[in-house]
């Protein structure tokens, strides 16, 4: 099975294909060019550098939140028209899962980390043990005082991962010194991790269709914050 990855959850934008569990080509960009002006064409690209059309493709990953709205919506509408026409399965990864696959230790704890703004991050926790990993803590929107508390007392080294590492790592380090930093180019999302996801999904039985395939925001947008709170205050 061939799977095509898409990921635009953040401020790059990256797209994988996977093939029977084995990576064959990755290609990231993190230029500031819009998602919309670069995902498509670097699929394209990549698929003629290995002699293969969008045809070869028999499934489709995408991060699907959280992150970014509208980069999140790009990945996904992105994924869904790939897969429509074929009306190939897809795969609802998310975000913070694949960053814990793409990292790859050994031992220890990974702690995938956005910025969420309002005083928040994304965040889940995961533990390796042999290389096998484990989902400690769901997919959430928390302060980074409560991270820091729930982390303070793990004893192995915790693995910080995502565009929210450094502002993690600089604020809790004091009262957590099992925090490390990966290098810069296993910190971030990638659609590698998003593709192993997939592939562990698509194995697992776990895919949905084009048609069903929706993003995870995990909270509401601002704007429908707003509107909530003038529904609440009587103001519409």
């Amino acid at each position: 099975m061939r799977i095509l990855a898409f990921e635009t959850s953040a401020k790059a934008a990256s797209v994988a294909l996977l093939e029977d569990g084995k990576l064959l080509a990755e290609s990231y960009q993190n230029t500031g060019l819009t998602h919309s002006q670069t995902l498509m064409v670097m699929a394209q690209d990549m698929l003629n550098t290995l002699a293969l059309t969008p045809g070869d493709v028999d499934a489709v990953a995408v991060a699907a939140g959280p992150g970014s709205f509208t980069g999140v919506r790009i990945g996904v509408a992105a994924a869904k028209g790939f897969a429509w026409g074929k009306e190939l399965p897809c795969c609802a990864v998310s975000t913070l899962g694949a960053m814990a696959a793409a990292l790859g230790i050994w031992q220890g704890y990974v702690c995938p980390v956005m910025d969420a703004r309002r005083n928040q991050v994304y965040n889940a926790l995961f533990h390796v043990s042999r290389g096998n990993c484990q989902r400690i803590r769901e997919d959430r929107a928390i302060s980074l005082a409560d991270l820091g508390e729930e982390l303070k007392n793990l004893e192995e080294p915790i693995f910080l991962v995502g565009d929210g590492s450094i502002l993690c790592y600089n604020t809790l380090l004091e009262n957590v010194p099992g925090l490390v930093l990966p290098p810069e180019h296993r910190m971030h999302q990638r659609a590698a991790g998003v593709a192993l996801e997939g592939w562990r999904m698509a194995k697992e039985g776990r895919t949905v269709s084009g048609q069903e395939l929706v993003p995870n925001y995990l909270r509401l947008s601002q704007a429908e914050r707003e509107r909530l709170e003038r529904q609440n205050n009587g103001k519409v």
